[in-house]
């Protein structure tokens, strides 16, 4: 069994970590001003399970939050900066106002990607209708009239705000830490054979590209070449890979060109435009838009479909970190894979919530797949009829202290 004592670090604002190998082992956790959380041996007995599960063939999937210690924004964030982006016209201003003013009451609050997705979708109706050489092709927004080319520019304005919200210098310590620990063997001294990760990301960013790169592990991301490449999904199947990475919903250095249908990857250096030559390929997470028919969306969901349901009694961990389970389409996913493995997915959910909300509640009480289900909340632990509940938050959701942990012995 692991213990782990947990203390402050004020200078650096988050966890030291130390582990031992020891019996009947009590594990204490501090938060960040020093105070004790808890001291249960169910939380050390959470831990162990999580260095026995990630011991198995693993997949991790990473939202937003798992970006926000290298420095980029949260969700919210970005629709706040992006909507006041300069990048943006009067027409494209006034278009997002309108649908920001249709989502009042959301719950969860509404952000840009669901404003992007209600464009694409509305775009989808004006081009339809446009290749039918119907009159009345325009759609109403917050009643004013938007034609086909209107509500391109200004899916085009809102996808060059977002690039140029995330386009920043970033922190990339806490990921290459993150990825080095995970693609060490999880139990040192026992027989572990290397094999192939899978990261599911739901993120613009290339954080995870260039930790995996900087601590030289060889990856494929469905494109070819170096610093410039095309897409190219044969080389998923590279022998020898230590990862492969999957940007479900684009990334800030792809791009469509007249001269492709599907991505190119552009060097930082080279220019680019807001014209039709070069745009950035990045898609929201629900849309009805040709981009979820097409390559590369197509090619990476079935892939990642086929990495949420193993086949041939493999055992697979999915490991989830910074993901709000926002989407519905992914939501959708991993249930799936839940269900139709025959118990051979686990998955391990870390979340910012007290105790399992939402969909998250939905599977843990399911009791047809509870046991597939840990839930590390921040003031609890959850798993089938497990329990460990802290009166404190814990914060080991948050990603650098994940990493710390994954670290620290695990």
């Amino acid at each position: 069994m692991i213990e782990f004592e947990v203390f402050p670090n004020p200078s650096a604002g988050i966890f030291k970590i130390k582990a031992r190998e020891m019996k009947n082992a009590v594990v204490e956790i501090y938060n960040l001003t020093g105070t004790k959380v808890f001291e249960q041996k169910d939380f050390s007995d959470a831990i162990n399970k999580l260095e026995e599960l990630l011991s198995h063939s693993k997949a991790v999937l990473l939202g937003a939050g798992a970006s926000f210690c290298a420095g980029l924004p949260l969700t919210n964030q970005l629709t706040e900066r992006a909507l006041k982006s300069d990048k943006l016209s009067e027409n494209s201003k006034q278009i997002l106002t309108a649908i920001q003013t249709s989502f009042a009451g959301a719950n969860p609050a509404s952000h840009i990607e669901d404003y992007l997705s209600e464009l694409v979708d509305w775009l989808a109706i004006t081009a339809r209708r446009a290749n039918r050489n119907v009159t009345a092709s325009s759609v109403s927004i917050g009643g004013t009239e938007y034609s086909n080319d209107q509500l391109l520019q200004a899916i085009n304005e809102i996808k060059l705000a977002i690039f140029d919200v995330i386009n920043v210098e970033v922190d990339s310590a806490v990921h290459e830490r993150f990825v080095q620990a995970l693609h060490r063997p999880m139990r040192p001294g026992k027989d572990s054979l290397p094999s192939t990760i899978d990261y599911l990301v739901m993120n613009y960013d290339t954080l995870i590209e260039d930790s995996l790169a900087l601590s030289q592990l060889r990856y494929a991301d469905g494109l070819e070449g170096g610093v410039s490449g095309w897409w190219n999904p044969s080389t998923f199947e590279h022998n020898n890979l230590d990862a492969r990475v999957f940007k479900l919903h684009g990334s800030i250095n792809w791009a469509e060109h007249a001269s492709s249908s599907t991505p190119l990857r552009i060097a930082p250096h080279l220019k680019r435009s807001q014209d039709q030559a070069a745009k950035i390929m990045i898609w929201p997470a629900s849309t009805k838009y040709r981009e979820t028919q097409l390559d590369p969306y197509a090619n990476l969901m079935h892939r990642a479909r086929s990495v949420l349901n193993p086949q041939g009694g493999s055992q697979r961990v999915l490991l989830i970190a910074g993901y709000s389970f926002g989407d519905a389409h992914i939501n959708l996913e991993i249930e799936r894979g839940l269900r139709a493995s025959n118990g051979n997915l686990t998955m391990i959910a870390f979340t910012s919530d007290a105790e399992p909300s939402g969909v998250l509640q939905t599977w843990y009480e399911d009791s047809a797949i509870n046991e597939q289900v840990l839930i590390f909340a921040d003031k609890g632990f959850f798993h089938a009829e497990q329990k460990a509940i802290s009166t404190s938050s814990i914060e080991w959701w948050k990603f650098e202290n994940l990493t710390q942990i994954l670290e620290g012995g695990i």
